[in-house]
């Protein structure tokens, strides 16, 4: 069996560092990504935001290297995430765990392009 995805999109937001009580280092990014198609109703390519959980090395390179409007790639796994409101009512989505992060527009390319 297969769970592998790839991404390429751009950061909607800057990519933020966070450390868990546990010590582990964790960044959520949101990918941008547009359709290959037009909307039949409007003429025109939607886009998917996509978020992706980045852990350790892999978020502490990305918040190091990358910032919003940056385009990206993601390799990575889905996985089936449960959120428990309560004892009696919870809800689930798949969730892009990444394993690797390629920079396709590097940092300084992207500075200049802001001048």
């Amino acid at each position: 069996m297969v769970n592998q995805i790839v991404l390429v999109g751009r950061l909607v937001y800057d990519p933020e560092l966070r450390t868990l009580e546990s010590g582990k280092k964790v960044a959520t990014v949101t990918l941008a990504l547009q359709r290959s198609f037009k909307s039949a109703q409007s003429g025109t390519y939607e886009t998917d935001f996509i978020k992706c959980t980045l852990w350790s090395g892999i978020a502490e390179n990305t918040v190091n290297h990358c910032k919003k409007g940056m385009t990206i790639g993601i390799k990575g796994r889905l996985q089936q995430r449960i959120y428990e409101i309560d004892k009696e009512k919870s809800f689930s989505y798949p969730e892009v765990i990444a394993e690797k992060v390629s920079f396709i527009s590097a940092k300084k390319d992207f500075e200049k392009a802001d001048d």
